[in-house]
Parts: C-alpha cells; sequence; structure tokens
C-alpha cells in the first residue's frame, strides 16, 4: 500500500522553548521533529496524535496540541519516492505544535529512530536536515505565544 502524499510535522516544545528532535534510524545524521503521512480518511489532528504516539510514546491528547495552520508543498526526497504511488512527486505538509510543560522522556519506535535530543530552538532549528523543520521551528516563538 503506497503512503498518501498528505503529512503532518509536529513541533513539540516547552514554554522554555526547548524543541524536541528525533534521530532517523534510516538515515542516521538527518534530525527532526515528529512526522508522518495521514491514512486513509484520517483527519489531520487524528495524524498528529497517531504520530506522536508512535515516535515517541506520548499521549498527545494530554498536552496543548494545536494547529497552526500553516502547510508546505514539497519534492518527496528521491530516495523515499518509492513509498508513493507512482508519478506522486510533491507532498503537503501540515504544520502543528505540542507544547509539554517540560522535557520528558520519550520511547522510540526503534526502526523509526535512534535517538531524542531536547534542543533550545535556535540550536535544534539549525540541526534539522528539512526546509520545512526549519521554518516551522523558525515559527516557534510566534506561535508559542499565540497558544498561552
Amino acid at each position: 500500500m503506497y503512503k498518501t502524499p498528505v503529512s503532518v510535522l509536529v513541533v513539540i516544545y516547552t514554554p522554555g522553548l526547548q524543541v524536541l528532535l528525533l534521530e532517523r534510524a534510516d538515515h542516521p545524521g538527518y534530525w527532526q521533529s515528529v512526522t508522518g503521512s495521514c491514512d486513509p480518511g484520517e483527519a489531520l489532528m487524528q495524524t498528529a496524535i497517531r504520530e506522536v504516539a508512535e515516535e515517541t510514546g506520548l499521549d498527545a491528547a494530554r498536552h496543548a496540541l494545536s494547529d497552526w495552520n500553516m502547510e508546505n508543498v514539497f519534492e518527496i526526497y528521491a530516495e523515499w519516492r518509492h513509498r508513493y504511488a507512482p508519478g506522486v512527486t510533491h507532498n503537503t505538509e501540515h504544520i502543528f505544535g505540542l507544547c509539554l510543560a517540560e522535557p520528558l522522556p520519550v520511547t522510540l519506535a526503534p526502526r523509526e529512530h535512534l535517538n531524542a535530543l531536547w534542543l533550545p530552538w535556535r540550536e535544534a532549528r539549525a540541526k534539522v536536515f528539512s526546509w520545512t523543520n526549519v521554518a516551522a521551528i523558525e515559527k516557534l516563538p510566534e506561535m508559542a505565544v499565540r497558544s498561552e
């Protein structure tokens, strides 16, 4: 079954603007926020909650999860394009924020991620590999104030 070219990116952060990053298992050295494709018929908020649970073990419904009403359209990296139907070259990614009261330990899905790291937002922005993740983290100071 092919992946749907609609996904979420969830920036997990604290009021002090510490950001959780995950290192990809299929590409060591590639750090990112929680990401994942929508399942058929799944609402974006449901996808965000499911992906946070799968990738970190955290229950996003117990914290302040917000839709930032931002989306990015990007070309799917060639190395991952085989996961999509033939001819699909672009993905639409929807950005969410998840505010935790403090940095919490996470339980990684070993097939997906090797390590987790909490960093100040500027350091997190410099460490992530995708331009969409950089853009989302750059919006964090503004978006965190809005969700208070």
